[in-house]
């Protein structure tokens, strides 16, 4: 499990896009890995310590051709 640190400004959800690329189904899994984390508020204190767990890669989305 990869650890990082937060910068100024982070929220949760913004470091899972910096590190995943995505936010999608990986935020939850964040906060179940760093039990307290939703504690220090929306915003997170620069220099936070965050666990970033292995997720599964992004499901890929179909997409539907209306006209051809």
């Amino acid at each position: 499990m990869d650890e990082i640190r937060t910068i100024q400004g982070d929220t949760v959800d913004r470091v899972c896009f910096r590190y995943y690329g995505y936010t999608a189904g990986v935020t939850e899994d964040v906060l179940a890995a760093n039990p307290g984390l939703c504690e220090l508020g929306p915003i997170l204190p620069t220099g936070t310590v965050i666990r970033m767990p292995a997720v599964a890669a992004q499901p890929t989305k179909s997409t539907v051709q209306l006209w051809e």
